[in-house]
């Protein structure tokens, strides 16, 4: 790509100078082919299997401009963001056919695209991704669909939260936690479904065990799940495809069943973040991230509401340098894994100068890094400050695609003294390259309270107790 539309931010990563933000890369790129005074826009709209519909406008070269070379790197990574960021299954375009055309290639023919299709477009909503060339003005009209989540409280009530290093859970009665506790497992790679169902299970009678009886259940997990559901989800990584459709698919209705049918609702893990956040602030229009075994991400709209979005951040572009680092399932580059969590963190070992044994999980990695952290080791603290350079970035891509006041941060790679470097460089970066941002955008962190239990209540709020 020509070095002028790959800027260089103002505050470099400490540790990766070759860092090239989303957020700046888009916007030098619209910006240099409206300064050809012919640029071309292109429509998109991107359609769900419910019917919603999600707009995007962008602009890019005339064919006959020298960048007119770069128009489909923008475009693609473009289209990779909405996405994993709104979900669908079909890309209507109105632009130059060619491109479409190339698009369609991408997701038929090349191994990102491959992925995402599979990913997104047939494991999620049931067929691959599909470009359609359309006229400009006939592309389906915006519409979005929301609902409420959560905030329900009364009753004896389940909450859980499913990470990639722990599971999480909790008894909560009337509002109030009555028990938790946080149990070490290793999901990723078991190819035994039996281990997830045992080990949640196991959980769920420590936490019934301490009320009266059970309400209801609801729970938090990475992955992406309709109707409780599971439709992709790297909890269970590990387990062949045949299994997984004859026995993950419908592992929650499963648990529901030996837990008597009470009402039970499993929402993506980044959902209930934001709902956590929401709920603890006391405000709407919130922007959930959590950086622990991957990267997750929810978002509470200013009404207070869901959205049908896929959120997933983790497979989202920050970083549009060619050269950026790949994410090790996707094999795509650049994307929010490998930025916000503790993948991050193993990455930035070397160049922060930190040896740590290859063979080390990310978890003990993340302990050293933090052990040296509260030794005050210059070199950990490089490693929170290029996370946070990172972030400030990430905040601004994000605020183009969400409307939000409020970002949450939590998750492993925040906790002590690391996490304070990584908003304080989040926020020095606003302040320095988006003054309009840094004026409207609060950042928070869980207090104690919430760190223990807000996720769990969170989850345990989710279902709706049937009226008697």
């Amino acid at each position: 790509m020509n070095p002028s539309l790959l800027p260089a931010p103002e505050i470099t990563p400490i540790l990766d100078p070759q860092f090239r933000p989303a957020v700046l890369a888009s916007r030098a790129f619209v910006a240099a082919a409206r300064g050809t005074g012919r640029a071309v826009p292109v429509r998109l709209a991107i359609e769900q299997a419910d019917g919603s519909v999600f707009h995007s406008v962008t602009e890019i070269f005339p064919e006959n401009h020298p960048h007119a070379s770069e128009n489909f790197s923008h475009l693609e990574r473009l289209v990779k963001f909405l996405l994993w960021s709104r979900g669908g299954w079909r890309v209507h375009f109105a632009g130059p056919q060619p491109l479409a055309a190339s698009l369609q290639n991408h997701f038929h023919a090349t191994p990102t695209g491959r992925f995402d299709s599979e990913m997104i477009g047939r494991k999620i909503f049931d067929r691959g991704i599909e470009v359609a060339p359309v006229a400009d003005g006939a592309l389906p009209a915006e519409r979005a669909r929301t609902q409420p989540l959560g905030r329900n409280l009364d009753g004896c009530r389940i909450g859980f939260d499913l990470g990639g290093s722990d599971r999480k859970v909790a008894a909560v009665l009337d509002g109030e936690v009555v028990f938790s506790e946080e149990t070490v497992w290793d999901p990723y790679f078991q190819s035994d479904p039996q281990y997830h169902f045992d080990g949640i299970m196991d959980s769920l009678k420590k936490a019934a065990a301490h009320l009266p009886r059970v309400d209801a259940i609801g729970g938090s997990a990475a992955g992406c799940y309709v109707n409780n559901r599971v439709k992709v989800a790297s909890l269970f990584r590990g387990v062949p495809p045949d299994v997984f459709d004859q026995r993950v698919k419908d592992l929650f209705l499963e648990i529901q069943r030996a837990w008597g049918g009470v009402p039970l609702e499993v929402v993506n893990d980044g959902e209930v973040t934001a709902l956590a956040g929401a709920m603890s602030l006391g405000k709407n229009g919130v922007l959930g991230i959590a950086m622990g075994t991957s990267q997750a991400a929810g978002y509470v709209t200013r009404e207070g509401n869901i959205t049908s979005w896929l959120n997933e951040l983790a497979f989202a572009p920050v970083d549009h340098h060619p050269a950026a680092p790949a994410d090790e399932w996707s094999g795509d580059y650049g994307c929010g894994a490998q930025y916000f969590s503790q993948q991050a963190v193993g990455r930035l070992l070397a160049p922060a100068g930190i040896e740590a044994p290859v063979e080390m999980p990310l978890p003990e990695k993340l302990k050293l890094v933090q052990q040296l952290m509260d030794a005050g080791d210059v070199r950990a603290q490089r490693i929170y400050q290029t996370i946070g350079t990172y972030l400030g970035y990430a905040i601004a891509h994000y605020a183009d695609f969400y409307d939000f006041d409020h970002v949450l941060v939590l998750g492993r790679v925040t906790s002590g003294l690391g996490g304070d470097v990584i908003l304080a460089e989040a926020r020095a970066v606003l302040r320095v390259a988006f003054p309009e941002l840094a004026g409207r955008i609060q950042f928070h962190t869980p207090d104690e309270k919430d760190k223990r239990h807000g996720q769990a209540v969170a989850a345990a709020s989710l279902p709706r107790l049937a009226q008697k």
